[in-house]
């Protein structure tokens, strides 16, 4: 079952590569409890399916950093992105994007999140198995507010624009 406006995002870990050691985060990736992340924040969140691949690398992930203060001026506290890849190469590529500080760049490794969000998508005849499929969605409090899913090979919907118009 695919989620939906006015659904509770549900329970689940995404992981994120830690690049400086805080209180309560240590270098390295660091999984945490989605619920617990969303509370009492407004958060945008986009999923792709995966790091250093052509669309997400050149359009999707360049956008939200390039309209992150706009969406922070409209209230927005948190940019997440969400793609199957590790912690490592979410870390990796957020450097690449100059996304670091200012998207969340967000590992569901195994796509266990994408799946318990009806997100998921089968890429096998790419030889990328499982992914997720490209999405936004504006959570507050946990709740889907707005969400903008593609049809297969599309990038009309999800982009920072369109999310930021829905803000």
């Amino acid at each position: 079952m695919t989620i939906k406006i006015g659904d509770q995002l549900p329970a689940g870990t995404l992981s994120e590569f830690i690049d400086t050691e805080t209180e309560g985060c240590a270098l390295g990736p660091n999984t945490f409890n989605v619920q617990d992340l969303v509370k009492g924040k407004k958060i945008a969140i986009f999923g792709l399916p995966g790091a250093y691949t052509p669309t997400c690398s050149a359009q999707h992930v360049p956008g939200y950093v390039q309209h992150a203060e706009a969406f922070k001026a409209k209230g927005v506290d948190e940019i997440w992105c969400i793609s199957v890849n590790d912690a490592f190469v979410m870390g990796a590529w957020g450097r690449d994007q100059k996304a670091t500080g200012i998207v969340r760049m967000m590992a569901d490794g195994n796509a266990a999140y994408s799946k318990a969000l009806g997100l998921d998508a089968d890429f096998s005849k790419f030889g990328m198995g499982t992914r997720s499929q490209r999405y936004s969605m504006l959570v507050e409090d946990g709740k889907v507010t707005k969400l903008n899913v593609e049809e297969g090979g599309k990038f009309e919907v999800s982009n920072a624009e369109t999310l930021l118009g829905q803000v």
